[in-house]
This record gives C-alpha cells, structure tokens and sequence, in this order.
C-alpha cells in the first residue's frame, strides 16, 4: 500500500487543481445574458426550416471510404518506422491488409462513391 501514496498525493492534487480552477473561472467570468446570446444559431445565420432533415446516403458513403482511408493511414505510418525490425512476415501482413483495403476503394470507385454529385 506505500507503493501507491505517491500516486494517491497526485491524485489528490489534480482533483483539487481541477476544482479549485473551476471554481475561480466560476467567480470571475462575466455572466451578462442578453437575448441574442440565448438564441439558438449556427454560423450567425438564421435557422430555416425544421432541425430534422434527411441527408442523402452520399454524405454516409462519403464518410465510410474516408474512414476506410483513414484507418489505412492509422496502420501504415506506424508500420514503414518500424519494417525494419519487423521482418517479412510483417511486409506480407500489411500487403495482405492494403490488398482488402484495395478491394474496398476499387468497390467505391466502381460503385460511384467517389464521385461528388
């Protein structure tokens, strides 16, 4: 249990340096609410129309292929600083991967995904 009475002494001091902020910026900030401050807005501009609206399924398309590029981005960076070390079963993992991942972008290119209509 002496181990850990450092650990807790931090944990103390951050819990009590989050409170402590909070409760200053609580003293000191202005509160002045006005009516355009209470009002609802997005980019300054007026709200038109309902809030519910649906989307076309493009913006969801869109979004799956730039998650499928993302998490090649997310995997490959890590894995070229580190082939080196990693040998060739690594190499033919990862091509393994960036050929599924191929087959995804080549089915959102033959399926029109990727063009912006």
């Amino acid at each position: 249990m002496s181990d850990y009475v450092p650990v807790l002494i931090y944990a103390a001091f951050i819990l009590a340096f989050a409170v402590l902020s909070l409760g200053v910026a609580a003293l000191l900030r202005p509160s002045r609410p006005y009516d355009a401050k209470l009002q609802n807005y997005e980019c300054g501009a007026e709200p038109i129309g309902e809030a519910w609206v649906q989307f076309p399924v493009g913006f969801y398309l869109v979004a799956l292929v730039f998650l499928l590029f993302d998490v090649l981005a997310v995997f490959l960076f890590p894995w070229a600083l580190t082939l080196r070390g990693l040998g060739l079963a690594a190499f033919w993992a990862m091509a393994l991967f960036l050929g599924i991942l191929s087959l995804g972008w080549l089915y959102a290119y033959t399926e029109g995904m990727l063009d912006w209509k």
